[in-house]
């Protein structure tokens, strides 16, 4: 059993359903356009793209060994879009988090994901980690490619 441990990241969290994935990168590194173009891509059955948090994310893991992502009161169903300003969105309040992706240049997306696959840890929970190049034109599917597999590989797959 893992105790129940709390940290704010910088990162933007989106979920397929009930499932989300914690985008990462510095600023300007194509998060919150990545988020927006994740948002626009149709359900997947009845899991739909939605937004829990911009720029800042709460991450907490539960007694079960998961972890919930949710957006600090604030900012909750709001997103920084460049040239429009601040943003109000549909969103989730909260979303199980089972994957990280690190925003990186073209030129570091490995061709193969590593064997074994990447990992970090969060809030005391281990997750896998992917890196997407964030401007790709296919970098919103990948996102959702991505996803869709960890929901079938995560032992929590309830919200």
């Amino acid at each position: 059993m893992v105790s129940a441990r709390r940290e704010l990241v910088h990162g933007t969290c989106v979920a397929l359903g009930p499932h989300g994935a914690l985008l990462r990168g510095g600023s300007g590194s194509g998060k919150s356009d990545l988020a927006l173009r994740f948002l626009a891509l149709g359900a997947e059955q009845d899991l739909q793209p939605r937004l829990v948090a911009d720029d800042q994310v709460w991450v907490e893991a539960k007694g079960d060994g998961s972890l919930v992502a949710s957006a600090p009161e604030t900012i909750a169903g709001k997103i920084e879009v460049r040239g429009l300003g601040i943003l109000d969105l549909p969103h989730r309040p909260n979303a199980r988090l089972i994957l990280v992706a690190d925003l990186v240049s073209a030129e570091e997306v490995p061709r193969m994901p590593p064997d074994p696959p990447a990992r970090i840890t969060l809030a005391g929970v281990a997750l896998p980690v992917v890196k997407l190049a964030p401007f790709e034109l296919s970098a919103a599917l990948k996102l959702k490619l991505a996803l869709l597999s960890a929901v079938s590989q995560s032992p929590h797959q309830q919200a």
